[in-house]
Parts: C-alpha cells; structure tokens; sequence
C-alpha cells in the first residue's frame, strides 16, 4: 500500500497509473486490517484506489459491508425490506439470523456478562482468532462499561450457536484425525457493477469449512478449521 502511494497516480480520465502503466483491477489481499495501515500512507494509497476507475476487488463499498455491524443492522425490523420485495423470501432470510445486538443494549449486555457462554463478541474483524467468548467475554465486557470506552462501538454481541456434531476424520500436515466436529457453508457470490448498472449478480460456488467440536474459532488461514465437501445422502 505505501508503493502505492509512492508510485501510484491518478488521470483526469480516472485511470490509476503505477510506474506510468495503467491498473484495470485491484485485488485486495492485504488492507483488512488495523496493522495493514500503519501510516497516513496507506490510507491515501486506499484513498487513492478508490477515486479511480480500476475494478476494486473488493470495494471500500463491499468491505465494509462484510463487517459485523452491517450485519447488525440487516437483522433490524424492517431493514431487509430495503432490499428484498417478496415477503416470504423476507422471513426465510431472517429466520437465518441468530441474535445480534450493540452493547449500547444494557440489559442484553448484563445477560452476557452473567451467560457468557450463550454469547459471542465480535470485532470488525475477519479471519479467525479475533471473537471473545466464555470468561474473556464477561471481563471484557465489564472493563468496556466501567471505563465508558469508545471502543464499544468497535463490538457487537451475537447469540451463540451450537450446531450439531458429527464424526469426521481430518487431514493436516498429512497425519488424519478422528474428532467430533461441526462445519459452516457459506456461498460465493460474483458480484459487478458500473455506478448504478449491476452487470453481475450471481452464486459461484461454495466453501465448506469444518472444525473439531470443542474449539471455538473457525478460521482455515489462522490454522483452526478444514477445506472440506459437501455429501448429500
């Protein structure tokens, strides 16, 4: 990002140049987090992506809204009636959502501190290895409160949930394991526009990520879940 900064230019016609070459696309595979700006630098190298006319991948648009607060609010009432029209389409996706709340809710933030282990709490933050939970979640929930800081904002709270375990047998650094386990699916999507004109919208695959029962963090790149498949019977 500060080689960006550095070398990157910026055209009347909106084209990002660096070394005087143009850029059709912006991949981003650093830029997520805090450490990834650790000077005025990187911040007007983002800034200056962003103005130009390069394909971002993703968007400061689309970044933030893989964040947990955007989360937050599409599980507010009426909020997903912004975006979806069919009523029934409407109830299926909210019955999908656990529990989500900021910690200015008091008495939700007092039932985490005396349930901690029915609660999540969750960072801006993606990855794996970044959520609080059991003890560390009640004591970082009291020291938030007691000294008004304004990182609670940086947080919100998500209801636990405890799916079903399974059996499976999994294969790192090629020695196999035999561990009660619980996996996540998520969906990929393709997703371009051109300011207003949507170009592509459509699912692209999926990713099927499956850890051991007994840890609480999930990430494949932090080393604790499984690449896996689905087996339909």
């Amino acid at each position: 990002m500060a080689a960006i900064d550095a070398e990157g230019e910026l055209r009347p016609d909106g084209t990002l140049t660096i070394d005087g070459l143009p850029v059709a696309v912006v991949y981003f595979r650093a830029g997520y987090t805090p450490n990834d700006y650790p000077s005025e630098a990187e911040w007007r190298a983002r800034l200056l992506i962003e103005c130009s006319s390069a394909i971002k991948c993703p968007s400061i648009a689309h970044h933030l809204v893989g964040t947990k607060k955007i989360q937050q609010e599409l599980a507010k009432e009426n909020v997903l009636e912004r975006f979806l029209d069919n009523k029934a389409d409407i109830e299926k996706v909210r019955k999908c959502f656990a529990g989500l709340w900021s910690l200015e809710n008091d008495s939700i933030v007092m039932s985490a501190i005396e349930s901690p282990e029915l609660f999540v709490l969750k960072p801006q933050r993606e990855g794996g290895g970044n959520n609080i939970y059991g003890d560390n979640l009640r004591e970082t929930l009291i020291s938030l409160k007691k000294d008004g800081s304004n990182e609670l904002a940086a947080y919100i709270l998500m209801q636990r949930i405890f799916p079903p375990a399974s059996l499976c047998y999994l294969v790192r650094d090629g020695t196999c394991i035999r561990e009660n386990a619980v996996s996540e699916f998520g969906i990929f999507g393709a997703y371009l526009r051109n300011k207003d004109r949507v170009i592509i919208n459509d699912q692209c695959g999926y990713l099927m990520r499956t850890k051991a029962a007994s840890l609480n963090e999930g990430g494949v790149v932090a080393g604790y879940a499984f690449l896996n498949s689905v087996f339909l019977t």
